[in-house]
């Protein structure tokens, strides 16, 4: 298998090669059961969302970077955006979304508690990887939906074009590789 070595404001790690359809690979990032990772990550990202009152994320690889930040802020709750309505969401929020990791469109869910935990207050959206802005635009259409106010949007890692936007926040690149 092949590599891509990074830096990750002083954590050296390589990511697989892998592809994923259409004569495209990507530099595959996950931060699950990687402590020590996510736990730099997470207090690197911390700082770059400095002044944010509460965290959303989507689940599952921003979980524990979004538990990590919230703590490193002070944060006692941070929101997060499920995949799949759980019983406890009937009253929540959803919204439809596309990423490049996922082949079919998807539907975010958002309980009323995290909803009422977002309402007018400033949002810092952080993830592990920004690439296409599929799953970021389903994020910021929860936060206004929910009434609260996109304060900052932070990332591990911007794939690809996305370290070209100016209105997101991330601590390394990593290039979209094509065959």
């Amino acid at each position: 298998m092949d590599y891509y070595k990074l830096d990750i404001k002083g954590f050296e790690h390589d990511l697989p090669i892998l592809p994923i359809g259409g004569g495209i690979k990507i530099c595959f990032f996950n931060l699950h059961g990687a402590q020590a990772l996510t736990e730099h990550c997470g207090k690197e990202v911390a700082k770059l969302v400095a002044g944010a009152e509460v965290v959303i994320t989507a689940e599952s690889k921003g979980l524990q970077l979004a538990h990590v930040v919230a703590r490193e802020l002070g944060q006692d709750f941070y929101a997060v955006a499920r995949k799949s309505k759980k019983l406890y969401m009937q009253d929540g929020i959803a919204v439809a979304v596309k990423s490049i990791t996922t082949a079919e469109t998807q539907t975010l869910y958002l309980s009323r508690h995290d909803a009422d935990l977002i309402r007018g207050r400033k949002v810092a959206i952080v993830d592990d990887v920004i690439s296409t802005g599929g799953s970021l635009a389903g994020l910021e259409k929860l936060v206004a939906e929910a009434g609260g106010e996109v304060f900052v949007k932070a990332f591990v890692l911007a794939e690809g074009a996305s370290g070209d936007r100016d209105d997101v926040r991330y601590l390394a690149r990593i290039p979209i590789l094509k065959d």
